[in-house]
């Protein structure tokens, strides 16, 4: 599978940089931007590519009948955004409970265009004690680019500001879309 994954991201015109880390037995691939539905084979291609056991946060509606047992099978774990659910909590109890996990995070909420991130990947970050693997999407370069493991600091400003540092310029499929840091 891996092989195929490779081919196709070679076809598609992809190329991926940097370590996904694979040796942590905890992380969160903080994937940016996420301005289309062509984010999510692309993830699948990669995950695949370079054997990454990684599941995924998607909103709720996704896991519904008919398709939500297959966002299940690949790793899927459904949010309502509809309410406040502790989700955050939920998720760090996941990682204190779990001996092997990651999970890819889009931060933006949604793929249309925003002035802020959702904060909620970095909360779960910062209380689990575990890192964050900044992922671009450069749909523009076609590259998918891994960071070096990031942990999250006592200053959440000061942290914002590398990530949005890491992350300014970077174009996804829809650009118009895109969250651009200030």
């Amino acid at each position: 599978m891996a092989r195929f994954a490779n081919w196709l991201l070679k076809l598609w015109g992809f190329t991926v940089q940097g370590d996904p880390a694979n040796h942590l037995t905890h992380r969160i691939f903080v994937v940016i931007p996420h301005t289309s539905n062509w984010d999510f084979p692309l993830g699948i291609l990669v995950r695949s590519a370079h054997k990454i056991r990684v599941g995924f946060i998607a909103k709720d509606s996704l896991f519904r009948p008919p398709w939500g047992f297959l966002f299940r099978w690949m790793g899927g774990y459904p949010v309502d955004r509809s309410k406040s659910t502790r989700y955050v909590d939920k998720v760090v109890q996941l990682f204190e409970s779990e001996p092997r996990l990651a999970i890819a995070i889009a931060p933006e909420g949604t793929r249309k265009k925003v002035t802020r991130l959702k904060t909620g990947f970095y909360h779960i970050a910062r209380l689990a004690k575990v890192p964050m693997i900044l992922t671009k999407f450069d749909w523009q370069n076609r590259v998918v680019e891994f960071s070096a493991p990031f942990y999250a600091s006592q200053s959440e400003e000061a942290d914002f500001g590398l990530i949005h540092a890491h992350f300014r310029g970077v174009r996804g499929k829809n650009p118009d879309n895109g969250f651009e840091p200030n």
